[in-house]
């Protein structure tokens, strides 16, 4: 046998054996969705739940599929690991290509297997830490132009548009240019605008950004440093939390904590309330805890790290904070154990006036929960500002009968003309959603 081999060999077997190990779920499917989820009790085990859908991209002319009365087709292929999406006024189509920056190496068992979750699951590739504009000219649903609209930047997530100016949040900070509708690449350099917590840990890097409806601030996720604080709360200065910049200055205040790793935010077209999707904590089981849907309270704390889906005490947690833990808030809507929503959006558009004022969600996906959650687009509705039934499920298929990930979504938006736009940074693709042809 090839001496190169063994490390690979040895890699393989550790996580075949994690994946032997571990809890798996009890609940009956959908226990732990809507607005009052079953909550069980914590499971304590020295190996976390490992269990990985391996990375291995569409075969040719496979696509996700559609819900009924729905059809989904490629807006845009080729790309390198897209993860995040603004549509412009114009019907332009912005996505960040980009994956988490380089980071040193850490040490102990359990880096050892995030590393390897993370690279099994096709996040392992190098960041292209770049912006490309995507332009449906003909109006057939294709994108035929794919420029690079911004290079040279930092694992870049977020963006937002206010009057000629485009901000874009990279891995540690927020930075803006000068824009032109029609604009096909920029080449003026970045001015700075406000810091973002990064460092050399960095453990949640994805960074979003909305502007307010005034356009005077925005408003920006930044993830927690680590699972529980194991880092130690030093670590987490203005982290897990929603930030608020005013753009004139660029001050940064606390406007939301408790968030373990919020992601997509949205304007609740009905009520002008921001909402945010969250990453909850791992490692206490395959049930536990919901990632959830959530309006933004100012001022608000959600709980992390010291209790979790409002007052449940976390026992990991030290010292604790009972003070924090009794003034938490309880999220509006669970969304599944270890789903992994990320991607958010409310549908205002025309085209598919079915899914009108409700929420789209992009789920990326499970590696701490047996079996398999997430891994697919789902749409929750809304009636009178608030959810209103369970999530239905608008785009499955990214994991194929073998288990492996053909796709997994992160970013959605609604395009110029009302289409829903995915993007899947495991098939390199764009998806874009419309009404099935009669």
């Amino acid at each position: 046998m090839r001496d190169h081999l063994l490390p690979r060999i040895a890699s393989g077997a550790m996580l075949l054996l994690l994946a032997a190990c571990g809890d798996r779920s009890t609940l009956s499917p959908g226990a732990d969705v809507g607005t009052h989820p079953l909550l069980v009790s914590p499971v304590s085990s020295l190996i976390p739940t490992v269990d990985i859908a391996p990375a291995k991209g569409w075969p040719p002319g496979a696509r996700p599929a559609a819900a009924e009365g729905l059809a989904v087709q490629a807006y845009a292929s080729g790309l390198d690991h897209p993860r995040w999406l603004h549509v412009l006024p114009n019907g332009d189509v912005l996505v960040a290509e980009s994956n988490a920056p380089r980071q040193p190496a850490k040490t102990g068992i359990k880096a050892w297997v995030q590393k390897k979750v993370m690279e099994r699951a096709g996040a392992g590739v190098p960041s292209a830490n770049r912006i490309t504009l995507l332009r449906d000219a003909d109006g057939d649903g294709v994108a035929e132009v794919k420029t690079v609209f911004l290079k040279g930047l930092n694992s870049p997530f977020g963006m937002a548009l206010v009057g000629d100016t485009l901000y874009v949040a990279n891995t540690d900070g927020i930075v803006r240019f000068p824009y032109r509708a029609g604009d096909t690449a920029i080449g003026a350099p970045a001015e700075p605008v406000a810091l973002l917590p990064g460092g050399p840990l960095n453990h949640h890097w994805t960074k979003n950004i909305i502007a307010s409806p005034d356009g005077r601030k925005l408003y920006a996720t930044v993830g927690s440093n680590s699972n529980v604080a194991e880092n130690g709360m030093d670590q987490e200065v203005d982290r897990a939390a929603i930030l608020e910049v005013d753009i004139a200055s660029g001050k940064t205040r606390l406007f939301a904590s408790g968030l373990r790793n919020p992601n997509g935010l949205a304007w609740n077209p009905e009520t002008g309330v921001l909402w945010t999707v969250v990453n909850e904590r791992d490692e206490i089981g395959s049930d536990l805890v919901p990632d959830y849907l959530t309006s933004v309270k100012g001022g608000g704390f959600y709980g992390w790290p010291y209790s979790w889906y409002g007052r449940h005490v976390d026992a990991r947690v030290r010292p604790q904070r009972p003070e924090l833990v009794a003034r938490a808030i309880v999220p509006d809507y669970a969304l599944g154990a270890h789903v992994a929503a990320l991607g958010l959006a409310f549908y205002t558009g025309a085209l598919l006036p079915q899914f009108t004022n409700g929420a789209l969600i992009g789920q990326h996906g499970s590696w701490n929960r047996k079996p398999l959650s997430g891994y697919n687009v789902v749409y929750v509705p809304f009636r009178e500002g608030k959810p209103a039934g369970k999530p239905v499920e608008l785009l499955t298929g990214f994991l194929n009968q073998d288990g492996e990930a053909q796709g997994r979504p992160v970013g959605v938006a609604v395009d110029g003309k009302g289409a829903i736009l995915v993007a899947d940074d495991v098939g390199n693709v764009v998806w874009r959603v419309t009404p099935a042809a009669p």
